[in-house]
């Protein structure tokens, strides 16, 4: 495990994991492509975005009093 964790240059507990999730088929799958939203992909109108951003805008706003 030592060798294995060093060749894929991860802590040893890491190697144990991923080995581990690998001979028992629970290995986390990689590149998963989701479609689930996509029937809202391209359904604002400019004017609804632009109202989205700058609400977007508005709550990144930092309130240096709350952070005192």
């Amino acid at each position: 495990m030592r060798e294995r964790a060093r060749k894929e240059n991860l802590s040893l507990n890491k190697a144990i994991v991923k080995l581990l999730e690998e001979a028992t088929g629970a290995a986390p799958k990689k590149n998963v492509l989701h479609h689930d939203l996509d029937h809202l992909a391209g359904t604002w109108s400019p004017a609804e975005y632009r109202a989205f951003r700058e609400a977007l805008r508005e709550q990144r706003q930092i309130d240096p009093e709350m952070w005192r």
